[in-house]
């Protein structure tokens, strides 16, 4: 493990790099001309490299000293950058901020915490775009991304959970009264199901039987790509939909809809906030994360 002396002496090693100079390294410093002789004639001793050419004029750096201090100059200015980032001064979410959220769960859940945000910031302008399919948010350009479901892994991504939701199946009480009550998964093959459309494909439901989670394909009678409209044809009376219970509760309290199937439908989704992996969190991004999170832990996603 490095020691503090070692941090130290990169930063005298920066700073004579810089200048060219012991001497204008020292005054940059506060430090004797001695003092920095020395604390570079330690950092060669500890790396077994010559840094620097020495004349009794002027010093250069060498090939390995050109090499050294690229990598130190760099990593200096990105503790420096990291810092002031976290100051007093620097915590104020500020700029414009690209989100991209489900439709349905962006709407009806994200958009009234983040209007909330914008009241208490007016410095943080929102780009807010709404789509349910995977996107790149590095190839996008977009600040932040919430995606239910699984995550494909990226090294240039950090993903954090938010909360994990029930998968629910439902449908109108007016359906269920003309074409009965599903008891079994193997019923849904008799009714009219509304289901998720992507990439010209229907999606597939997640239902739980003894003990195992799986997928099936219920009949694709409605091919629907927004989950708002998926519930408004629920609610309709066009068929059976499942989706996440914060989207379904408004229906299921004021009985406009009724959960079927509750034994099978009972696996948990997942809820994540995505990010390009950087140094240090731009304020911006850094509050809003913070604040979804500290919702989601009160429960207020879910």
């Amino acid at each position: 493990m490095a020691q503090p002396e070692t941090f130290s002496g990169v930063a005298i090693f920066v700073a004579a790099a810089k200048s060219r100079s012991f001497t204008d390294a020292a005054d940059q410093l506060g430090l004797t001309k001695s003092a920095v002789g020395k604390s570079i004639a330690k950092l060669e001793e500890r790396l077994g490299a010559k840094l620097f050419h020495r004349t009794t004029r002027s010093i250069a750096l060498t090939a390995d000293g050109e090499a050294y201090f690229a990598a130190c100059s760099a990593a200096l200015d990105e503790i420096s950058a990291a810092e002031a980032a976290l100051g007093p001064g620097q915590q104020r979410p500020v700029g414009r901020l690209r989100i991209d959220m489900p439709a349905a769960f962006g709407r009806r859940v994200l958009v009234p915490i983040l209007l909330k945000i914008g009241r208490e910031h007016p410095d943080l302008q929102f780009t807010m775009t709404f789509s349910d399919h995977i996107i790149d948010p590095i190839e996008e350009g977009v600040d932040l991304v919430v995606r239910f479901g699984e995550l494909q892994s990226s090294s240039g991504l950090v993903a954090r959970r938010l909360a994990s939701q029930r998968m629910v199946i439902a449908a109108a009480p007016e359906y269920l009264k003309r074409k009965g009550t599903p008891k079994t998964v193997d019923d849904l093959q008799n009714h009219s199901c509304i289901v998720g459309y992507r990439r010209g494909q229907p999606l597939s439901w997640r239902v739980n039987t003894d003990g195992e989670s799986r997928r099936i394909s219920p009949p694709p009678t409605h091919q629907i790509s927004d989950g708002d409209t998926i519930i408004d044809a629920a609610l309709s009376g066009l068929g059976i939909c499942q989706m996440p219970m914060s989207l379904l509760r408004p229906g299921l309290k004021g009985g406009t809809l009724v959960s079927v199937l509750d034994k099978v439908s009972k696996d948990l989704i997942d809820v994540h906030v995505v990010w390009p992996k950087m140094a240090h969190l731009r304020p911006k991004v850094r509050h809003v994360v913070d604040t979804l999170v500290a919702l989601a832990a009160e429960g207020a996603l879910d």
